[in-house]
């Protein structure tokens, strides 16, 4: 039985995420340490975040990036409980993306191994002293830029996040193209410019991803940022799984 499209909008948002194509994100992941999830958010979801950029209940923490260095622009920490859409992403791409991340740690020898369900994940985060919710929504203007970096918050992270474009490049902003370079051992680093629609999601690693080489698979680190803005503005949702301490 073939997958429904994951651009009909009518669907629920659990079930969307759900029929996504999570094998070819599995074969891309592997490959390149990303994947193009495709349409995930309407223009009217996308909206829903945006207008509520303002609504300071809604988030845990305000952060400035030039303040820190971490490069120019703003972003905020949602605090629990999370907004209902925001949440069900996160639970519902928690499940496929478990199952990847497994196979992972198989593929590099490692003994770690993840649950299915997004809230037995939280409560070992929990456990570790780590209880701060993640998931952000990120805002540029022109000139802003985010400089290259991991989300790690703790010795407990989840291998991989989830971003997903809340403005429309193609009216409301240029430039802000989103940034991957991996550094490959006794390799020169490589990098990856990923570009895509409003609404449109986007899995990568966190941290590192394994790698196939002549002795079998060794892992290379990737970091991650967002090229300057030329003009607009552009807002983005970061859907991180693990907690913060």
């Amino acid at each position: 039985m073939m997958n429904a499209p994951a651009h009909d909008f009518t669907m629920p948002l659990k079930e969307r995420t759900t029929v996504l194509d999570w094998a070819k994100a599995e074969e891309s992941l592997l490959e390149r340490g990303f994947a193009k999830l495709g349409p995930l958010l309407s223009p009217a979801e996308c909206a829903y975040f945006r207008a509520r950029y303002e609504d300071e209940a809604l988030y845990r923490s305000h952060i400035h990036m030039a303040r820190y260095s971490f490069g120019k622009g703003e972003y905020k920490y949602y605090r629990y409980p999370l907004p209902d859409p925001l949440a069900t992403m996160r639970e519902a791409s928690f499940k496929p993306l478990s199952h990847i991340a497994n196979r992972w740690n198989e593929r590099l020898s490692r003994g770690t191994r993840y649950p299915q369900a997004h809230a037995d994940y939280t409560a070992r985060c929990h456990a570790k002293g780590q209880q701060r919710p993640t998931p952000l929504i990120l805002k540029y203007e022109a000139g802003d830029y985010n400089c290259l970096h991991q989300d790690l918050y703790g010795e407990e992270y989840f291998p991989f996040q989830m971003a997903v474009l809340l403005s429309d490049p193609e009216t409301e902003f240029t430039g802000g193209e989103f940034v991957l370079v991996e550094n490959r051992p006794r390799m020169q680093s490589r990098p990856q410019v990923v570009s895509f629609k409003q609404g449109e999601a986007v899995v990568f690693a966190v941290n590192e991803r394994p790698r196939l080489g002549s002795r079998g698979y060794h892992r290379t680190s990737l970091r991650h940022g967002v090229s300057e803005i030329t003009s607009g503005m552009r807002y983005m949702l970061g859907v991180i799984y693990h907690d913060a301490t």
